[in-house]
């Protein structure tokens, strides 16, 4: 409990949160994995009791295409269906909030029963940052549907106050979360439990046992404290956007996404190095030579990067988080990439040349 409103506290969230509130509190789940599968049973069960005889086929809960892979296997595990709603670059890949009401009135009108909708403060392949606001605002004609927020990456920003103005996060019944799970047989009964004096995590998650999970938390800000942990964030992001203004003034890169936090979505586009006679490059094209430049920089043991795929766009993430990266360390793996771009762009020119 301390753990759980020591980490409310640091994330700006109000005592409505905690613990101590008698309205909130929480536990540390195994994973955010865990923590979906979780609220999905919560939101179900909600449901049904509010809507008594719906079959659980007719049940539809939606994510976007860039929600973690963890939305669509949380339908797989449970039977249920998982709409999975398309964003575009121009909305910076994250969820609007009209996609989200078309889409309920479009199952509604077939009779389907919408109960859950996950969005994302910070999706794992680009950062992108749904329009939790403005699907907030929708769903509020749709009280029975459950508005989950997962933000396991981009969540410990929170922790700075610049950057709260991102989340902006509604209140939930705690009773929904904490009794869905609730599974007692006699064996397990208390009279302390049945006057609802302690709290069994066993009813707050999938196990009945827990690992000490908080104690690492615990060590961290102990180790940190608040103000070092804000430190630490703002420093990754300053890096991060150092590697941004070397990303721009290249003509040979440009970004995909626009940055997030500590990390960059870019890609390798050389039209303006190639003879001018050379006609534009074709989708297809710019994504086999970003995959040749992954495969080059993932064959160097100094840095470690990861590609991702945005709408079919082929690019690469850059991502700062180590505690000891410096400037000097993004400078490195800039040059790094530099090279290996250099050569992967002689490999297309020769290319090009015994095509045309």
């Amino acid at each position: 409990m301390t753990m759980m409103d020591w980490c409310a506290k640091v994330l700006g969230l109000s005592d409505e949160f905690l613990n101590s509130s008698q309205t909130g509190g929480g536990v540390i789940q195994t994973s955010s994995s865990d923590a979906l599968l979780v609220i999905t049973v919560a939101a179900r069960a909600r449901y049904l009791r509010e809507h008594p005889g719906t079959k659980l086929e007719d049940l539809v809960m939606y994510v976007s295409s860039q929600t973690h892979s963890m939305g669509v296997k949380t339908g797989l595990v449970f039977g249920l269906a998982c709409r999975v709603l398309e964003v575009s670059a121009d909305d910076e890949y994250g969820l609007r909030g009209a996609v989200v009401k078309k889409a309920l009135e479009e199952d509604l009108a077939n009779g389907k029963h919408p109960f859950l909708v996950v969005g994302s403060v910070g999706t794992t392949s680009s950062g992108a940052i749904d329009r939790v606001g403005e699907i907030g605002e929708t769903l509020r004609e749709y009280p029975s549907i459950w508005f989950h927020v997962d933000a396991a990456w981009a969540g410990v920003a929170l922790s700075c106050p610049e950057n709260r103005e991102i989340a902006q996060l509604a209140s939930i019944n705690k009773e929904d979360l904490t009794e869905a799970l609730e599974v007692t047989p006699p064996f397990l009964r208390t009279k302390q439990g049945d006057a609802r004096a302690v709290v069994d995590y066993r009813n707050w998650n999938l196990g009945l046992g827990r690992r000490f999970r908080s104690l690492k938390v615990w060590f961290v800000l102990r180790s940190y404290g608040v103000e070092g942990f804000q430190k630490h964030i703002r420093k990754g992001i300053a890096l991060n956007n150092h590697f941004v203004s070397l990303v721009s003034a290249s003509p040979l890169f440009s970004l995909v996404a626009p940055p997030s936090f500590a990390l960059t979505v870019f890609r390798l586009t050389p039209q303006t190095v190639l003879p001018v006679s050379t006609a534009p490059l074709t989708e297809s094209l710019l994504n086999d030579v970003n995959r040749a430049l992954y495969v080059r920089i993932t064959a160097r043991p100094e840095i470690l990067l990861t590609q991702t795929v945005l709408n079919g766009t082929v690019c690469l993430r850059f991502a700062v988080g180590a505690t000891r990266t410096e400037t000097e360390h993004v400078e490195m793996a800039w040059q790094l990439i530099q090279e290996e771009a250099g050569v992967v762009v002689e490999e297309l020119k020769q290319r090009l040349a015994s095509s045309g």
